[in-house]
């Protein structure tokens, strides 16, 4: 359900790299939620660094709303980078399987796919 890759580079680091990655793969990133700010800046004690790349296909996300409109809910798709126990990480949540429990019909199943393999290659280009 999940791919996460370690990364030897730094938190910063792999942020940048990732964003290059996203665009480089014909993705676009909308937006980047800094959690771990966030959560410091509401007084929470937390010590982990967390972004959150909100990423879309333009492309095929026009296609899996056109099947199923209810699927805005699912999207847009989301690739993190985090700090656990003093390692640096970048993972999403896989599309195919994520969209498979949502819906059974084909055609959104290879949309997914493709989705899924093309957010591991910009995993796997940034890391």
């Amino acid at each position: 359900m999940y791919y996460i890759v370690e990364t030897n580079k730094s938190f910063e680091q792999v942020s940048n790299d990732l964003d290059e990655a996203v665009k480089s793969h014909d993705f676009g990133v909308l937006y980047i939620h800094d959690l771990g700010m966030t959560l410091r800046s509401k007084g929470i004690d937390f010590t982990e660094d967390c972004k959150v790349f909100e990423v879309c296909n333009p492309m095929q996300a026009a296609k899996v709303l056109a099947i199923d409109m209810r699927l805005n809910m699912a999207l847009p798709c989301r690739i993190s980078v985090f700090t656990e126990q003093g390692k640096t990480l970048i993972g999403l949540i896989k599309p195919e399987q994520m969209l498979s429990a949502l819906s059974q019909d084909t055609a959104l199943a290879a949309i997914a796919k493709d989705v899924e393999q093309k957010m591991i290659m910009i995993v796997d280009a940034a890391k």
